[in-house]
């Protein structure tokens, strides 16, 4: 069997609409014969009569009720087509999926998704929060089309960039007594921790750094979010590995530490390798792209140092004091954008 024919299916919405075969023809610009032919194959069809004529007028039957139901669904999803196929060709419409961790969604996302509204609002640019191993498995699944996750990645089907060098630092209850200017990862297996799901990417960046030392005397405290790290620490629950970014502004409940050895935990944005070139693609790619020009200077790499010398230099102080004021508050300097709710 032939596949449904579009035009006659036009022809019997119109024919029951108006009433009349002639005016149908007028509204197709076609003969009258012309739409009555198409009446007829569409009966001869299923051998189902569509259209029963009562004195002048033109009426649908039953089964030709039926039939313009699913009639005009299909209209609507054609001219949806046409619509969305228009705007792609034009280049000022389309859908961009991107994949972040709740890191880069709350600290780096805001202000290229802003701009991107701003500058583009014919772009619908969908954002799904998920680790960065669910972001590679879905791009190289071609389901989704970026993903702004923690590097390295590794997979011959993606192309990865990287973005911004960010580092993991240790944070501590503030009422932790000693800590030292360097959290080193024999320092760390000593205490409790509480580190991000075993999914993300955080996590096995962690487990890494602190490799010499497993197993851990006590099994860390895994949570869902770096966010959810950041309140168990500041209730006293452990301490975590977190990226410097999440703590660029931080309480009176928390110290934060750099890790010797350092540990990178660099943004990148990574896509499927050879994908085919898009308006709306193109744009989007070149807006998260722009994340690289907020890359630390050689100056500002210098300031992330200034929070261990104050420290040092904080204790010194209070040591001439006695100590009453117990162990200082680093604050983490941070060239990233101001944290947005999104």
């Amino acid at each position: 069997m032939r596949s449904l024919n579009l035009d006659q299916l036009r022809a019997l919405t119109e024919v029951a609409t108006l009433g009349s075969f002639s005016a149908a023809a007028r509204r197709l610009n076609l003969t009258q014969p012309a739409v009555s032919l198409q009446i007829r194959e569409l009966e001869a069809r299923w051998g189902l009569r569509l259209i029963e004529r009562l004195g002048k007028k033109a009426r649908a039957t039953g089964p030709g009720r039926e039939l313009i139901e699913h009639a005009r669904r299909i209209a609507r999803e054609c001219e949806a087509a046409e619509t969305a196929m228009r705007g792609l060709r034009d280049g000022w419409f389309g859908r961009v999926h991107i994949g972040a961790t709740l890191t880069a969604l709350m600290y780096d996302l805001p202000p290229v998704l802003k701009r991107l509204r701003a500058e583009h609002p014919q772009i619908e640019v969908v954002i799904t929060n998920m680790p960065t191993r669910d972001t590679v498995e879905q791009i190289a699944q071609n389901t989704i089309d970026f993903g702004l996750v923690t590097l390295p990645v590794k997979s011959a089907l993606l192309k990865a960039t990287p973005l911004r060098a960010q580092r993991c630092v240790a944070i501590l209850p503030a009422a932790t007594p000693d800590v030292p200017d360097e959290v080193t990862p024999a320092y760390l297996a000593r205490h409790p921790l509480v580190l991000e799901h075993e999914r993300g990417a955080v996590h096995a960046l962690a487990m890494q750094w602190l490799s010499k030392h497993l197993p851990l005397a006590r099994p860390p405290m895994h949570v869902g979010i770096i966010e959810a790290a950041k309140l168990a620490v500041a209730s006293g629950l452990g301490m975590s590995i977190v990226p410097d970014v999440a703590v660029a502004e931080h309480g009176a409940d928390i110290l934060v530490r750099p890790l010797k050895p350092a540990l990178p935990c660099t943004l990148g944005l990574v896509e499927r390798r050879n994908k085919p070139s898009e308006a709306a693609y193109d744009i989007v790619r070149s807006a998260l792209l722009g994340l690289s020009t907020l890359r630390e200077t050689g100056a500002s790499k210098r300031r992330r140092k200034l929070p261990a010398a104050a420290a040092a230099a904080s204790r010194k102080r209070l040591g001439e004091a006695g100590r009453s004021a117990g162990p200082p508050i680093v604050r983490r300097h941070s060239t990233s954008p101001p944290r947005h709710r999104v």
